[in-house]
């Protein structure tokens, strides 16, 4: 198979997108592999949060400032967004579930171990014969901050078909969340629209988090459409600010009109993450910012996901937190100790902190 290496600055406004306005375009029997190791913990369909999307094996330098050409040594790490939060949510004592497909090789079977060992339901993983697990190489800036170098043309799990879902879990999610990766090549696309679909009429609330790696997509006006294409169906988005200055075509991610603009009549919740300085939230009724906690960052691979593992499994259990505000500022306030937490170790699966971890923190 022909390995494509794709470099991703971490640094979205350096990405110069041929967008001329902002406007938000027009939207738009299951059988697992007999060797792949499936687990299912019993739910409470009540609180299950199923996440979609890709699962990856990070490898992170085992020294920080260097070039991946120059990296001595990297440490193997799980990885892939929704993996993480699924991971997340289920280690901050939550119910959790992944859809996704890896490949039928020894990294597959990792990763599916590693979701059965952190009580993560992993029924909806499929293993596939002919592609390999996708991997990312990751470089770490003195700062902490990211390069990634993917190696995915095609990996498993961009070949995700829709016949391949498991219909059954998607429809017991109280929050069914995913990302933008999935959306970018067929047949994973097609299926991510259907599960999210399914999900939406089993009367879960749907979770976007657009996660923006540039490279994957054709191009800027590809990513943008693809971003877009499912963002009226969200009930809750979280986007960092370096991803509002993308979508806006550079415009001040700060600027509460320009925020405001994304907001769609149906969202419930539009959460704006900015690193160490905590995030801002804005519902129908009220808006404000939580600081953030500070820490030294070793790695930021993962503190997004960690933050939204953080806000849904407190969701998950209480929806009314979305009507009071103070409750929500609570809520928030653990959500950015989780992402803080996270930097301090490196990779993501590895550094996601338990919920007594958290509490501590913050007392």
């Amino acid at each position: 198979m022909n390995l494509m290496s794709t470099v991703l600055s971490f640094s979205f406004l350096s990405c110069n997108p041929r967008i001329s306005s902002f406007s938000i375009p027009q939207k738009l029997h299951i059988k697992s592999s007999p060797k792949c190791r499936l687990h299912h913990e019993s739910e409470s369909s009540s609180s299950l949060v199923v996440c979609f999307g890709e699962m990856l094996i990070d490898f992170v330098p085992t020294t920080s400032g260097l070039s991946l050409a120059e990296s001595p040594a990297f440490k193997k790490a799980p990885g892939g967004a929704p993996a993480n939060v699924a991971v997340g949510i289920a280690r901050l004592g939550g119910s959790s579930a992944f859809i996704g497909k890896v490949g039928e090789d020894e990294f597959g079977y990792m990763l599916a171990d590693i979701l059965k060992q952190n009580n993560v339901n992993n029924e909806g993983m499929r293993f596939d014969p002919g592609a390999r697990t996708a991997l990312a190489f990751v470089t770490l800036r003195k700062d902490g901050e990211r390069e990634f170098m993917f190696y995915r043309n095609p990996s498993a799990d961009m070949l995700l078909h829709e016949s391949e879902l498991d219909f059954d879990l998607i429809r017991k999610a109280k929050i069914f969340h995913f990302g933008s990766i999935s959306l970018i090549t067929e047949p994973c696309r097609s299926a991510h629209i259907v599960a999210a679909k399914s999900a939406k009429d089993g009367g879960a609330i749907l979770s976007y988090d657009p996660n923006l790696r540039l490279p994957l997509w054709p191009s800027a006006e590809a990513a943008r459409e693809g971003i877009f294409s499912l963002w009226d169906t969200a009930d809750i988005i979280k986007i960092s600010e370096e991803e509002i200055s993308f979508l806006t075509m550079g415009k001040d991610p700060f600027d509460d009109d320009v925020v405001r603009k994304l907001y769609h009549e149906n969202l419930k919740l539009l959460l704006i993450t900015e690193g160490p300085d905590g995030c801002r939230y804005y519902t129908k009724e009220f808006s404000g910012r939580v600081k953030g906690v500070k820490v030294e960052a070793v790695d930021t691979t993962g503190a997004g996901d960690a933050f939204v593992a953080g806000i849904l499994s407190q969701l998950a259990s209480d929806t009314s937190l979305l009507h009071d505000e103070g409750r929500l500022r609570e809520a928030l306030r653990f959500a950015n100790a989780c992402g803080a937490l996270t930097v301090t170790e490196r990779g993501a699966i590895p550094a996601l902190p338990s919920r007594n971890t958290v509490l501590n923190s913050l007392r």
